[in-house]
């Protein structure tokens, strides 16, 4: 007998596309055992909506059980809480993430499942996803090209180097991730500073095992509604982010890596001394990039420094971060 699989699903004023979501769920040809949804204050009758739903197909399915949790916060608890409350409530053996306004591919969760029934240790597995307007139509992209994530980055995410990758930038994005329970019990309570999913990957990546499967098996949707969407890193964007100013990302970047290293030796399995040792090291270089002055010409020579030992290709974006951490004004 197989893994039982649970989805933590998440809903704020996403009445729109909700009922394509859970049809796309509730018809994959490995269905799951349970759905939890945690709904976080919405005011569209978006929790309405799933029972109403989930209780249709159910009757044209009488003789298939798919258990369904609604959870209602009168507050909202803002996106990473709300995933986490979700994940927390799942049962499975494992959980698959889902946004309210995608659609699944049918084989989604039969192509995840196979692939941790082949592969005991692996804790997190993630994908690529089409990108689709309001209407469903295909934009011509995937999430991975949209976000820049390099071949090089693929690689090391599937040759068992996903840290190698995040610890210069996120490329793990919850719509596309399937995780173990045990993942989950082991990354709680979820960092304020992080966002859910980026978090659930840095602690499998420290910890535990992740992979990458690189293939399409979501619609990933683009609308004016998304709370987190797929933001482009094309050159006008890159140019846009020159001029920004550095202090909001670069104290997140900081309290981040705070919090990494604080909760890095309370994992188990233990991170290795070495693992230990780079995220360390990732932070003495937010702290230097959240120390530098506000006068350009002063910012001059801890840049090149950390340039020349490694730093900025190690823990960053390269001559992007350089580039940023020189001219955007503060």
């Amino acid at each position: 007998m197989g893994p039982s699989v649970s989805v933590a699903l998440c809903t704020y004023n996403g009445s729109a596309f909700l009922e394509e979501q859970l049809r796309s769920i509730l018809d994959q040809s490995l269905r799951p055992a349970e759905i939890v949804v945690s709904d976080d204050g919405s005011t569209d009758g978006s929790a309405e909506l799933v029972l109403s739903v989930v209780g249709a197909w159910q009757a044209l399915h009488p003789g298939v059980v798919v258990a369904l949790q609604v959870l209602r916060n009168e507050a909202p608890l803002g996106v990473t809480a709300n995933f986490e409350q979700a994940l927390s409530a799942c049962t499975g053996d494992l959980i698959a993430l889902s946004d309210q306004d995608d659609v699944w591919h049918a084989d989604r969760l039969d192509r995840i499942v196979a692939a941790f029934q082949s592969r005991p240790s692996l804790q997190l597995l993630h994908t690529d996803a089409r990108l689709v307007d309001a209407g469903g139509a295909p934009l011509g992209t995937t999430l991975l090209d949209t976000l820049g994530v390099s071949a090089e980055d693929r690689r090391a995410v599937r040759s068992g180097r996903a840290l190698d990758a995040l610890l210069r930038r996120n490329i793990v994005t919850g719509a596309t991730m399937v995780v173990r329970r045990d993942l989950v019990e082991r990354a709680r309570p979820f960092p304020a500073a992080w966002v859910h999913d980026e978090w659930l990957a840095m602690v499998a990546a420290v910890s535990g095992e992740m992979d990458l499967l690189d293939e399409v098996l979501v619609d990933y949707r683009q609308h004016e509604g998304n709370q987190i969407g797929a933001s482009s890193l094309d050159a006008s964007g890159r140019l846009g982010r020159l001029t920004a100013s550095r202090r909001a990302r670069n104290a997140r970047l900081l309290a981040r890596a705070v919090a990494l290293q604080e909760r890095a030796g309370t994992f188990v399995p233990a991170p290795s001394a070495e693992t230990l040792r780079r995220i360390d090291a990732k932070l003495a270089h937010e702290r230097m990039r959240s120390a530098l002055p506000a006068a350009r010409i002063g910012r001059v020579r801890p840049v090149l420094r950390a340039l020349r030992a490694g730093d900025y290709g190690r823990y960053g974006l390269g001559l992007q971060d350089v580039l940023r951490d020189l001219v955007q004004p503060v």
